[in-house]
């Protein structure tokens, strides 16, 4: 499974990505609410897992914007307010389960498996296919047809594209596209998204007379419809 975990002390963070990665689940770890949103409304995950206390905003803020969404990704709490009220106030909030700290992690681990277990119902982020501009991207094939047409994307592009749809009309920096399509913080300095960007316009944008990614002078870039 793909798991999204929010927790910002890095010793259980540690230890959770650590236990998580070793079960064979590929995980997202951030540290900051804000980061926590961000990666779940741009990428598909099978459980979020949310700290409470967290820097930008708070595991519960996170989980009440997500469900203003309709995101119905399985969340799970784990974090340090246990008491009854707390629980009480994260599942009324739309939590699927509730873990205090300190905790087992083979509880942790039951858990998140049997939440990954339950079928989705997600009507928006989870829709197996994207269209933009006569696009489609085919997300379990990882497929680009423009009116039925392959378009040759690799990985990167076909990632770097897919994220671009699923924030259109709004302004990607270039550390944002770095974490979201690469995985990592590259030097600020490299040219790895600018090449990338290039490479992508080249496809979807050069055959077709079309302008669909614009660069935001000092800012970043959008994509528009």
């Amino acid at each position: 499974m793909r798991i999204l975990l929010l927790e910002d002390d890095i010793e259980i963070g540690t230890w959770v990505e650590d236990g998580l990665s070793k079960a064979g689940h590929v995980i997202d770890w951030v540290k900051d609410g804000h980061d926590a949103f961000l990666n779940a409304t741009t990428r598909e995950y099978d459980v979020i897992v949310l700290d409470r206390m967290t820097p930008g905003l708070d595991g519960l803020s996170v989980l009440k914007a997500l469900r203003s969404t309709n995101n119905s990704v399985p969340v799970l709490f784990l974090t340090a307010l246990g008491s009854v009220e707390d629980r009480v106030e994260g599942l009324d909030a739309g939590g699927d389960d509730y873990l205090p700290k300190p905790f087992a992690f083979s509880e942790l681990l039951a858990r998140v498996s049997a939440l990954g277990r339950r079928p989705s119902t997600n009507s928006g982020e989870t829709t197996s296919c994207l269209e933009v501009e006569k696009f489609q991207l085919n997300l379990l094939k990882q497929q680009c047809t423009r009116a039925g047409q392959p378009v040759p994307l690799n990985a990167k592009e076909f990632r770097l594209f897919e994220t671009f749809i699923r924030n259109k009309g709004r302004v990607l920096t270039k550390n944002m596209l770095l974490e979201k399509v690469w995985d990592m913080n590259f030097d600020p300095t490299s040219s790895v998204v600018e090449t990338h960007i290039s490479r992508l316009r080249s496809k979807i944008e050069k055959p077709f007379d079309i302008e669909l990614i614009r660069t935001i002078r000092g800012a970043g870039y959008i994509l528009d419809d």
